[in-house]
């Protein structure tokens, strides 16, 4: 059973995902307790290979009110990514390739433990996402039509 914590709905605006790819995350005690408040921004969150290494980046998880200050976290803190070896030197391989980064896609609960899913995105040009616009509204008519006749 997987809860979902925080959905990027930026990644499927800004990029084409080639790929998608389950994480653990490596929290802090007082990070799940802000996690499980639902303090956590993951909209400009993406990963980075380093030294045979995945840490991610921009995931804002706001600091737990009632921690002490001994115990408190930074809330935009590199947090790294545990993934097997093999994982690691693919998307090391996928992020050489020119115009390809790690975006953050979501994050959620599984089996009590918060996982990420990181996507291979190729960034999209303005003009690709007028098209996808362009794409959605045309269904949403078709969907109206369809619904009108149907009606009738």
């Amino acid at each position: 059973m997987s809860a979902e914590i925080a959905n990027n709905r930026k990644a499927g605006r800004d990029f084409h995902i080639l790929e998608k790819v389950e994480a653990g995350i490596e929290l802090k005690g007082t990070e799940v307790k802000a996690i499980r408040a639902g303090k956590v921004n993951v909209s400009d969150a993406f990963a980075r290979v380093e030294n045979n290494q995945v840490f991610l980046y921009g995931c804002d998880i706001q600091p737990w009110e009632t921690a002490g200050e001994w115990f408190q976290h930074a809330a935009k803190r590199p947090r790294r990514l545990l993934l097997h070896k093999r994982e690691i030197l693919k998307l090391a391989a996928a992020t050489a390739i020119k115009g390809c980064s790690l975006p953050l896609l979501r994050m959620y609960w599984k089996n009590r433990r918060v996982k990420v899913e990181l996507g291979v995105g190729k960034g999209k040009t303005h003009s690709d996402q007028r098209q996808d616009i362009k794409k959605k509204v045309e269904l949403r008519e078709a969907q109206r039509e369809m619904s009108r006749f149907n009606q009738r």
